[in-house]
């Protein structure tokens, strides 16, 4: 059985995702295609491009590439 702690990355994720997407553009009637884009837009943008202040004000990408 799951724990609340299980999901805590995940839902933190979702929100964020529809903070920073959904709701900031008012989408309001979406496709299955609209929301397939956007989601797969916003992972490119949350791992190559968005900066996190937890990795030095990098993206995560570019930490993990600097750590290696």
């Amino acid at each position: 059985k799951g724990t609340p702690a299980d999901n805590a990355s995940i839902e933190s994720f979702h929100s964020s995702l529809k903070s920073e997407t959904f709701y900031l553009d008012r989408l309001e009637s979406t496709t299955t295609t609209i929301v397939e884009q956007t989601v797969e837009t916003y992972i490119y943008y949350y791992n190559n491009i968005r900066i996190q202040t937890k990795l030095n004000n990098q993206p995560p990408v570019q930490y993990r590439q600097l750590a290696a």
